[in-house]
């Protein structure tokens, strides 16, 4: 068995709690860490004959870490019975005292690749596969927004209530936020005024709430080994009941146009080209008539924008931080302008 930390995952700990769950008995084989996008602990393992995945927060939590780990377990759970490809909840542990501080839940494995980190052979010599991962992108959310929420189980689970109106002033209030860090000279975004306004203005009069995933774009899905579908739609940490055709913007606001900025969020895929076009994406999210229905897709460029705006608000977080000795200066440069990238965009979709 591969050593891992104690301090992180101690396995006679997890060997009782598995046993009370009545979950299979036995030695704790082929222990694997597993690296990925996130800050959180990833331990594959076999025991009693069935693989697992150990999802656990980083070694030094932070304040919400526990909780989102709760909301990740729930929502996982949630959709368990549906097509969405994500991975399935095995069993959960929402108590904090029993793994040395650490909510932690039991995950099937996913058996599929990163298309932003390398591709496959077969993925990376026919275009035709590629354009199909793109679509099937699309499709895999919609999925995800045909799922109603209410039927699931996750009344209560997030404020659909005021989701867009509020969002304008959220972000704005958050980037404010930034201005207590140390150093930080306040946000050089060019168009930022213009694109809030623009927001405001040309909010969607009617949507029609249900599960979102919260970040969706390529480095969060996992694509399988052997064609073009989706595996897996993972790192759910920013899951929540509000409209899905955010997600679909965020898809669009990070989807690789040929600009250095987008380049750097899909990675090799974004290199090897031949994917579908921003409307093709749409048109593909709109086969699904249950996750269409209620929802005005003639209005996604709002979402877009919206999504732009959002994400580019995020990313100069860590900016601010690095002025304050909180980040290190080249990711605050790099994430800048990736921002300064994502408004440019924001204001080509308005003009366009």
């Amino acid at each position: 068995m591969q050593q891992i930390d104690p301090e992180l995952v101690d396995f006679a700990v997890l060997a009782g709690w598995m046993d009370r769950q009545g979950l299979p008995g036995g030695p704790f084989e082929d222990v694997t860490p597993l690296s990925g996008g996130t800050q959180n602990v990833l331990v594959r393992f076999r025991r009693g004959g069935r693989d697992y995945v150990l999802r656990r927060g980083p070694r030094h939590l932070r304040a919400r870490t526990n909780d989102v780990l709760r909301r990740e377990a729930r929502v996982l759970s949630a959709l368990d019975g549906t097509d969405v490809p994500a991975p399935r909840v095995i069993a959960a542990c929402p108590d904090e005292t029993v793994l040395n501080g650490a909510v932690f839940y039991l995950m099937t494995p996913i058996e599929g690749f990163n298309a932003t980190v390398a591709l496959p052979d077969l993925h990376r010599g026919d275009a035709d596969v590629r354009h199909a991962m793109g679509l099937n992108a699309a499709r895999a959310l919609s999925a995800l927004g045909a799922v109603d929420h209410e039927a699931v189980g996750l009344v209560g689970f997030g404020k659909p209530e005021g989701f867009l109106e509020r969002q304008v002033g959220r972000w704005m209030s958050e980037l404010e936020s930034y201005g207590a860090l140390d150093g930080y000279p306040g946000p050089d975004i060019p168009g930022l005024d213009k694109v809030a306004s623009w927001l405001d203005g040309n909010r969607p009069a009617t949507w029609r709430p249900g599960v979102m995933h919260g970040d969706y774009h390529l480095a969060n899905l996992m694509f399988a080994p052997d064609g073009p579908d989706v595996a897996a739609i993972v790192d759910w940490e920013m899951c929540t009941i509000g409209d899905p055709l955010l997600d679909l913007g965020w898809l669009l606001a990070t989807w690789p146009a040929g600009d250095a900025e987008s380049a750097m969020l899909a990675g090799p895929l974004g290199e090897a080209g031949g994917l579908p076009s921003p409307g093709e994406l749409v048109a593909a999210y709109g086969e699904r008539p249950e996750a269409a229905a209620g929802r005005d897709l003639s209005s996604i460029t709002w979402y877009a924008v919206l999504a732009s705006f959002k994400l580019g608000i995020v990313l100069e977080g860590t900016h601010a931080r690095a002025f304050a000795g909180k980040a290190p200066k080249e990711t605050g440069d790099l994430l800048h302008s990736i921002t300064l990238g994502l408004f440019r965009r924001a204001q080509a979709f308005i003009a366009s």
